[in-house]
């Protein structure tokens, strides 16, 4: 009896020390925090199951140990009827709230069809509509953040990252670093001129693949920690390029709107030293 107390209390304090831990930090983008939801969401599910399966396990151990003779268990209809009906309850719950953030074009992204094909492209239309340039704009309504979106055309090549804007006063176009803006949102549309990459922002949340002639579209929106007027998050390439793909970094510094305003203009009038010539153009967007 002693024993089988202090296995319930065991699994029982395991438990706890799990939900304490696993109540994640304050997110940085919209991006981050719905994973880090779906995760929490799925561990309040995996951590009863497991002190449940845990302390079947030490019972029956404890129960049997000294038995010489094993005798086999008698088949018992309702029991498997239940774990069935449970099991399939529990993997229904994983599936929606999977689907939820997995489907979202903040996590799961948008596919446009080759560059070269807008009319293939269009034929998605009942989730997005075709901005004109090979690339998909979603909707406003799914769109995370508030205000106009911020239009970034994200374009790998071996082994660097350019980034281009198209804005109401004309092209930006950048190497290196992405400048966005606090709480509005932001809509990369990540493509290659030469390889497979993919862009990777693991403090964001972001990771998207790169396809050359093909866009892939995804959006968040970041939010600056308090006291913090820009941060500055390191970009990566996520899929193996050749020799160069551990040297193939950039940089996302999100500042406030104020300072991103003031960096288009600097941008655009020929004052910043990582300006380069645009690549293409994107469709504007009022307030990009």
């Amino acid at each position: 009896m002693n024993l089988r107390r202090a296995v319930l209390r065991a699994t029982v304090g395991v438990a706890l020390l799990a939900l304490l831990g696993a109540v994640p930090v304050s997110a940085q983008s919209v991006t981050i925090e719905m994973i880090d939801n779906l995760n929490e969401k799925l561990l309040y599910v995996a951590i009863p199951i497991a002190v449940l399966v845990e302390a079947i396990l030490f019972y029956t151990v404890y129960k049997y140990k000294d038995q010489e003779e094993a005798k086999p268990t008698q088949e018992n209809r309702r029991l498997e009827i239940t774990w069935t009906v449970a099991t399939a309850i529990i993997l229904l719950f994983v599936g929606f709230a999977a689907y939820q953030v997995l489907g979202n074009v903040a996590i799961g992204g948008v596919t446009a069809a080759t560059v070269e094909d807008p009319e293939a492209a269009q034929q998605n239309a009942e989730v997005t509509h075709y901005d004109g340039e090979g690339a998909y704009m979603p909707e406003a309504e799914e769109l995370p953040g508030e205000g106009d979106p911020v239009q970034v055309e994200v374009v790998a090549q071996k082994y660097f990252w350019t980034y281009n804007y198209t804005t109401d006063s004309g092209q930006i176009s950048t190497a290196g670093e992405m400048v966005i803006p606090e709480n509005r949102p932001v809509v990369m549309h990540v493509t290659s001129t030469d390889w497979l990459h993919a862009v990777h922002v693991p403090k964001l949340g972001l990771k998207q693949d790169a396809f050359p002639g093909h866009y892939n579209t995804i959006a968040t929106s970041v939010t600056l920690p308090e006291g913090k007027d820009e941060m500055t998050y390191q970009l990566y390439c996520a899929e193996y390029c050749g020799s160069g793909h551990s040297g193939m970094l950039g940089t996302v510094r999100v500042v406030s709107e104020e300072e991103y305003e003031q960096w288009k203009q600097d941008q655009q009038g020929g004052n910043a030293s990582n300006a380069i010539e645009p690549r293409r153009n994107l469709a504007p967007l009022a307030g990009a």
